[in-house]
């Protein structure tokens, strides 16, 4: 009995050790989380970083100085470039280690290693989708460059001898909750990093939903409610501008899509896109006589920023922005002659193609009157507390057959099965080499020279130079197709569905100096019809796009202040193109109390989305419930998903066609009216806002039922933000969601000394622990911009220094 007892005692101790040193579940490792010297409490930082720290590192090939401002954004001097990025990479991993390290673990499919079986569906869509395939061949491109090579070698590293420097006790936060260890780093994990930004901006596809409609509704109706250039446009190029080029020829249609498009043959709704603004004006509409650009890409939001802000001087090079938290260079920014921005274009360059097997074994394919032989690619994955797994993916020489068996996975809906992926992010590119040539131009021809170089995804670089030149491009690499190619599923036993070459980069449509005196973007429509190429068939929007124009028209003497309240404008130009339609097919007869003061206040709104008004509240869910009465009952098919024709079309059939079939519900006897629908779905806004909010009132505030905030990367209980009670919508220049939005907003004034402005919804470091975590939100919610100290040299007195490391080998 006594050895039992004795047993017991020596057990116990073991299992509860056990016990509270393992993770399980969403739970960390408590002992180890809670110990004092290595768990949480080392990663609190207080507001006095150490003033002057000296460091040795054996890879820095000469002396190199950090100086951290009073937001503690790092200005990097080196000699060389190599230590440039360096020293890039070693700091950006020591403020970011653990997002740069989740990004692209999650860009490559390895999310399973750090969380488990709960991430195995979306490891699986990662790879089959062809990230890291993408990247490997990106790399490929990057290490050809001996400029780009130097950049992915120095910076990477930079951030393995930043990881060798840590232990257990200094590890970021989320390393202990999650409790795994950074890996050493990788140049393949820079490219992931940017096969990722290509994801996010061009991997979305609605060929399924598109191909569905047009096997429904024949080739009339499609051609009808999904038009292929809009009611309402204010194109990026201005109209009427000449292309200064003789085209290629474009390749011949199929006549099998000539057919199809000639004989009659779960519900995904289309939504705003991830997009961006950007416009410059020339010194001809400013005060100073010198251009000005502003830039304010929409991303989700997060916690720590999807930026990073730096300073990167070196013989031949001084440039100040944003960067990618895990790529060298700066993305977004400007230097001592020039200043330049990214938004979205939104370029078809992902199409799926129907494959032909041989048989049930997958083993060949029929393509050009052959059978062409299947190449499989294993992709085995790591499971935390499981076994691996092996994924094997069959590619074509389109690209990856992405499923056979769709999962239950939302990011898989818009992929069919049985069909191969053709994506421009799969292809040999060379990304950085761009980032370096615009950090280093001097003038409009520099800014030419850098964007052959950049691939995908393809973005508008608005350009501005000290020389008085504005500039716009809707750039990157496009395929040459047929009109329409890829707006439907293509035919992969066909070569004439095949990419034919791409468009030349010298050709793709660009304005310099236009007479209106401004270049601007907000996502819309490249061009007008006049183009002689096919880029795509649908944009974002022209809303945001036509009221920048129409402000950037009527404004002089324009100052840096002047497009920061731009940037803020919540007008919305959707709000005016329905409102005058809407209010009086109203019944007000048949309101109800709450419905009546709601009609008023939208009656009397001034159409801005601003933080306070209840009408802005009112106005979107009503019109999104408005949405789906028109079309939930013809294109809502859960054996065959299918989209909504675009608010564009929408709105011209309301202005337009009041009396159209499409407005009777085709599940009911009664023959519905647009009145019908517009009073049923104000009484449902109404009704749903009292329902969640009470009796209406300051409840119903757009802030507060907008909800916005920026939530932690990994979303991570109490790592996010507070809800920010800020105006905006996706429909004007402000586009705020709940957590989408301006992701970085820079004002640059160019001149003799460029002035630069700048925030984004967060702060430099990473850990949740640091004073410098969160700290720009607040400035960012209230629409002010800091100061960007453009340092000269290291000792600049301008730059209100706090902090400073000096790199030396010994």
């Amino acid at each position: 009995m006594n050895r039992v007892k004795a047993l017991i005692c020596i057990l116990i101790p073991i299992l509860l050790g056990y016990s509270l040193n393992t993770k399980f579940g969403d739970l960390p490792p408590i002992l180890k989380f809670l110990n004092p010297f290595t768990g949480f409490w080392q990663n609190a930082e207080g507001m006095s970083p150490s003033k002057n720290k000296k460091i040795v590192l054996k890879n820095a090939k000469d002396k190199i100085e950090i100086a951290f401002d009073d937001r503690m954004i790092p200005h990097v001097f080196a000699q060389n470039d190599h230590d440039l990025y360096y020293a890039q990479g070693y700091v950006t991993a020591m403020h970011r280690l653990w997002q740069m390290d989740f990004q692209t673990r999650f860009a490559a499919g390895r999310i399973s290693e750090v969380v488990g079986e709960k991430a195995i569906e979306v490891d699986k869509y990662q790879r089959r989708m062809g990230m890291v395939y993408g990247a490997e061949n990106s790399l490929e491109g990057m290490m050809a460059d001996p400029h780009a090579k130097e950049m992915l070698l120095a910076y990477t590293q930079g951030i393995n001898d930043y990881i060798k420097s840590l232990n257990r006790r200094n590890l970021p936060v989320e390393y202990k909750l999650l409790d795994f260890k950074p890996e050493q780093w990788t140049p393949i994990k820079c490219a992931l990093l940017l096969k990722q930004m290509s994801a996010v901006l061009a991997m979305g596809s609605d060929e399924f939903y598109m191909t569905n409609i047009l096997k429904k509704y024949g080739p009339a109706i499609t051609k009808d409610l999904f038009p292929d250039y809009p009611f309402k446009e204010d194109p990026i190029i201005p109209v009427g501008t000449k292309w200064d080029f003789a085209p290629l020829p474009i390749p011949a249609t199929p006549k099998s899509f000539t057919d199809m498009m000639s004989t009659n043959i779960a519900t995904k709704q289309k939504e705003e896109g991830i997009g961006s603004n950007n416009w410059a004006v020339s010194g001809v509409k400013t005060a100073s006589g010198f251009p000005i650009l502003a830039n304010d890409p929409h991303l989700d939001l997060t916690l720590p920023s999807i930026w990073y802000q730096i300073q990167l001087h070196a013989p031949g090079v001084n440039a100040y922005g944003v960067s990618l938290p895990g790529a060298p260079g700066i993305i977004i920014g400007f230097n001592q002659n020039i200043a330049w921005g990214v938004t979205n274009v939104a370029a078809d360059v992902l199409d799926f193609y129907q494959i032909k097997f041989k048989d049930d074994k997958h083993q060949s394919y029929w393509y050009n009157n052959k059978w062409q032989d299947i190449k499989p690619r294993y992709e085995k994955i790591k499971i935390k507390g499981a076994a691996d797994i092996v994924d094997t993916v069959l590619y074509t020489h389109h690209g990856p057959v992405v499923y056979f068996q769709k999962p239950n996975y939302g990011r898989a809906a818009n992929v069919p099965t049985g069909h191969a992926l053709r994506w421009i992010a799969h292809d040999k590119s060379n990304e950085l080499k761009a980032f370096y040539l615009l950090n280093r131009g001097k003038n409009y021809n520099d800014y030419r020279k850098a964007l052959p170089y950049f691939t995908a995804p393809a973005q508008n670089f608005i350009f501005a130079s000290v020389d008085n030149d504005i500039a716009i491009t809707p750039n990157g690499k496009f395929p040459l197709k047929w009109k329409n190619q890829g707006k439907f599923i293509l035919d992969g036993t066909d070569p004439s569905n095949d990419w034919q070459g791409w468009i030349p980069a010298s050709q793709n449509p660009t304005v310099k100096n236009p007479p209106r005196n401004f270049v601007s973007s907000a996502n819309q429509s490249s061009t007008d019809p006049s183009y002689p190429y096919y880029i795509n068939w649908e944009f974002s929007p022209y809303e945001r796009g036509k009221r920048i124009n129409d402000r950037l028209k009527a404004m002089e003497k324009i100052t840096a202040d002047s497009m920061r309240n731009l940037q803020m404008d919540s007008y919305s130009i959707m709000a005016e193109n329905l409102v005058p339609y809407l209010l009086p097919l109203v019944n007000m007869a048949n309101l109800n109390a709450t419905q009546k003061e709601a009609f008023n206040l939208t009656s009397k709104w001034n159409k801005y989305f601003d933080a306070k008004s209840v009408a802005a509240s009112v106005f979107d869910l009503w019109t999104k419930r408005l949405s789906i009465e028109i079309w939930d009952d013809e294109f809502n098919d859960k054996q065959n998903p299918m989209r909504y024709p675009s608010r564009d079309r929408t709105i011209e059939l309301i202005q337009k066609d009041p009396n159209a079939k499409w407005f009777d519900n085709v599940n009911t006897a009664k023959k519905e009216t647009l009145s019908d629908l517009v009073n049923s779905s104000f009484k449902y806004a109404c009704d749903s806002l009292e329902r969640k909010y009470g009796p209406i009132g300051e409840h119903w505030q757009w802030a507060n039922v907008k909800n916005t905030n920026v939530p932690h990367l990994a979303k991570i209980p109490g790592f996010g933000s507070k809800k920010l009670l800020i105006g905006g919508s996706k429909s004007t220049v402000n586009a705020l969601s709940e957590s989408n939005g301006p992701s970085w907003r820079m004002v640059i004034e160019l001149g003799k000394t460029p002035k630069g402005h700048g925030v984004y919804p967060g702060g430099q470091s990473g850990n949740p622990g640091s004073p410098f975590y969160d700290n720009m939100i607040d400035a960012w919610a209230e629409g002010k911009l800091y100061e960007l100290f453009f340092m000269q040299s290291p000792d600049d007195k301008t730059g209100k220094i706090i902090s400073r490391y000096k790199i030396s080998k010994k």
